[in-house]
C-alpha cells in the first residue's frame, strides 16, 4: 500500500527546461530524473498536457517502451490488477460528466486482463464488446483518498447503493465514479498519449496536471471500496503538487 509519505519521498526533478533521453527531446511541462528503481516502462521522464483548438493532449514519457508491461491475468475479478497510466487534473469532475466537486479528476489509460469495462466498444476487433480489457484503452476516473484502500491511499469513488448521482453517458454501470469515453491512446515507443476533445478548452488551459503510473487492484470482495490505487510506480512532480500547466 502507498501513502502520502511516499510521494514526497519520490525523487523530485521538476522545473528542468529540457532532457534529453533515448526516445529524443522532451521540453515543457514536468520532467523527471530516470530511477532505475522503476519497472522502464512506467519510469515517467516527461508529461505535459497540450492544446490545439477543442483538442487537448495528454503525454507521458517514460524511459523504457511505454506499454509494454501488462497485469498478469488472474482468471477472476476480486484481487485482479490494473496498470495504468494517470494524469491527475484540478478540472472540475463536472465538466466530464459528474457531480461538481466530486474529487481528483484524472484521465487514465488502463490495462486489465480480468475484466472488461468498456461495454461500447470492441478495442481488439473480434466482434466481442466484453472480451478487450487487457488492450490500452482510455478512461476519466475520479478519485479521493480513502483509508480502506490503505493508509494515505487513494480509491476510485464508490458510487454509494441506491444514490443516483450524476454521470456521463458512456459510464460503463460500475458502482464507482468512471468513465469510459472512447478515446484511444497512442503508444509510441517511450510516450503514450490521448487526444481529448472538450466542450470549453479553457477548463483544460486554467487547470494544474501531474502525471503518475500506478497499479490499482479490484477489492477481493467485489464490493465498496471497489478499486484502489496499491502500487504508486511513479509521479513526474515526485510529490503529487500537480505542478504541471498545459502549453508550458
Amino acid at each position: 500500500m502507498q501513502s502520502i509519505t511516499y510521494f514526497s519521498s519520490v525523487i523530485f526533478a521538476a522545473g528542468l527546461s529540457s532532457l534529453t533521453y533515448a526516445g529524443g527531446e522532451h521540453r515543457g511541462g514536468i520532467l523527471a530524473a530516470k530511477d532505475a528503481s522503476v519497472l522502464a516502462p512506467f519510469d515517467i521522464v516527461h508529461t505535459k498536457i497540450t492544446t490545439k483548438g477543442s483538442v487537448a493532449t495528454f503525454h507521458i514519457g517514460v524511459s523504457g517502451e511505454a506499454g509494454t508491461s501488462k497485469p498478469t491475468p488472474s482468471g477472476k475479478l476480486a484481487g485482479s490488477s490494473v496498470f495504468s497510466y494517470v494524469w491527475p487534473t484540478t478540472i472540475d469532475s463536472y465538466e466530464v460528466g459528474f457531480e461538481k466537486g466530486a474529487g481528483i479528476l484524472a484521465l487514465a489509460v488502463t490495462s486489465h486482463a480480468d475484466f472488461d469495462d468498456t461495454p461500447l466498444y470492441d478495442e481488439n476487433g473480434d466482434g466481442d464488446l466484453n472480451n478487450d480489457g487487457d488492450v490500452w484503452h482510455s478512461h476519466w476516473v475520479v478519485l479521493k483518498p480513502n483509508e480502506s484502500c490503505g493508509p494515505g491511499a487513494l480509491g476510485v469513488v464508490d458510487i454509494p447503493e441506491g444514490s443516483n448521482p450524476r454521470l456521463p453517458k458512456t459510464w460503463p454501470g460500475l458502482p464507482i465514479l468512471l468513465d469510459s469515453p472512447g478515446w484511444d491512446p497512442t503508444f509510441a515507443k517511450d510516450t503514450v498519449e490521448v487526444k481529448v476533445a472538450f466542450a470549453d478548452i479553457g477548463v483544460v488551459e486554467e487547470a494544474n496536471f501531474d502525471g503518475v503510473t500506478a497499479g490499482l487492484r479490484v477489492n477481493q470482495s467485489v464490493h465498496a471500496p471497489l478499486l484502489c490505487v496499491v502500487d504508486v510506480m511513479d509521479i513526474a512532480s515526485g510529490d503529487l503538487s500537480l505542478p504541471g500547466k498545459p502549453n508550458h
